[in-house]
């Protein structure tokens, strides 16, 4: 009996110590434990929530209790993006939610609030993807209107070139390599071009990520270690492989650039995560987005003060990048219908992208 109080308390010690939000319920759905963040983010004290039912303490009609009694149903963790967390306590705000059931006792269930992660990336992320599309149409009228004058430019650079003295040739060079330059600015940017729906078939997510593997290790195979983590039981998913590898070179490119040790690591890991969802915007639908394709390295983390627009166009995490690699990494995820998202610090980054799957009713067998 001694060990088993010792490994109860043991537990609460550690729940407590956790720095999201979280709770656990019994099998009617009334609180029995609450943690100090969960405190924190009601602004009220355990006394409060401990006894109360979810509806009592958010309302009856909470999305809360559905994913709760989903996940008591199912027996498997249920995950869901950007749920209304509002309470009666006078809390109003939206947040991702994931619940599981105990090991030990199915009919209890932990739920987690996760407030600064994937609800909010999720939010940013379409502002980012209108940010992208409104790249499309300046992208088009810099085609137009920049690059026919720059040729304009570069020939008569090239025509000063051959007669002015030898020691101003330089800057008729320099005048040639900074038209280059902003021409393949406005080429790069033509790529946000939106020409109707994107040409999709089935495909196997790790026969992209061979194909980014391979091509890494190509160019990068003397300084970087690559590992595989993947789970081949995956199932197809909708997607144009070439727009895919673009992504996964993007990602794998942007790692490279952040790692600065010699022992350099990037880590591509595959997993089917049941029950992670997203609503649309206007819509009770639910999207399922199951397949979770993670890129990791060992750099040095991305600056906190570019972390809120990261995936917006000019956004640059070095000197003299043009930002535009990122957006374009969001810009096809969403595409896809899908959902990107990454956590990073000192010790390094993780971009995590999940994607719609082809056969839905592998999720209507649980």
């Amino acid at each position: 009996m001694g060990k088993v109080i010792k490994r109860v308390s043991e537990e609460s010690s550690v729940l407590a110590s956790l720095a999201f939000p979280l709770i656990v319920v019994n099998s009617d759905n009334f609180v029995s434990y609450v943690n100090i963040a969960f405190e924190h983010f009601l602004e009220k004290g355990k006394i409060s929530i401990i006894g109360y039912s979810l509806e009592q303490i958010f309302n009856e009609h909470s999305p809360i209790i559905s994913l709760v009694n989903q996940a008591k149903m199912s027996g498997y963790s249920v995950f869901e993006h950007d749920v209304d967390v509002s309470s009666r306590l006078g809390i109003s705000t939206k947040a991702s939610v994931h619940v599981s059931p105990l090991l030990d006792d199915k009919d209890k269930v932990v739920l987690v609030f996760h407030l600064h992660g994937a609800a909010k990336q999720m939010e940013k992320q379409l502002v980012h993807r209108g940010a992208a599309r409104s790249v499309t149409a300046m992208g088009a009228m810099l085609a137009h209107e920049i690059k026919n004058p720059l040729a304009g430019i570069r020939g008569a650079a090239q025509l000063l070139e051959s007669i002015v003295d030898t020691g101003d040739r330089g800057l008729a060079e320099l005048i040639k390599e900074e038209t280059d330059r902003i021409c393949n600015l406005v080429d790069r940017m033509s790529v946000f071009g939106d020409d109707g729906p994107i040409r999709r078939e089935e495909t196997n997510i790790h026969e992209v990520l061979d194909r980014v593997q391979a091509l890494a290790k190509a160019e990068f195979s003397d300084s970087i270690i690559f590992e595989t983590k993947f789970d081949p039981s995956l199932p197809m998913i909708l997607a144009n492989k070439d727009q895919l590898i673009q992504v996964f070179l993007n990602l794998v490119k942007n790692s490279v650039e952040a790692i600065s040790e010699e022992n350099g690591k990037i880590i591509f890991e595959t997993a089917f995560k049941r029950g992670v969802s997203f609503a649309t915007l206007g819509s009770r639908k639910k999207v399922y987005i199951p397949l979770l394709v993670s890129v990791t390295d060992n750099g040095s983390g991305i600056p906190e003060d570019l972390q809120a627009n990261l995936f917006d166009p000019f956004v640059s995490t070095k000197a003299g990048g043009t930002g535009l690699g990122l957006a374009l990494v969001g810009k096809i995820v969403h595409d896809h219908g899908g959902v990107v998202e990454f956590d990073t610090d000192g010790n390094g980054t993780t971009f995590r992208l999940y994607f719609p799957i082809v056969d839905h009713s592998i999720l209507e067998e649980v």
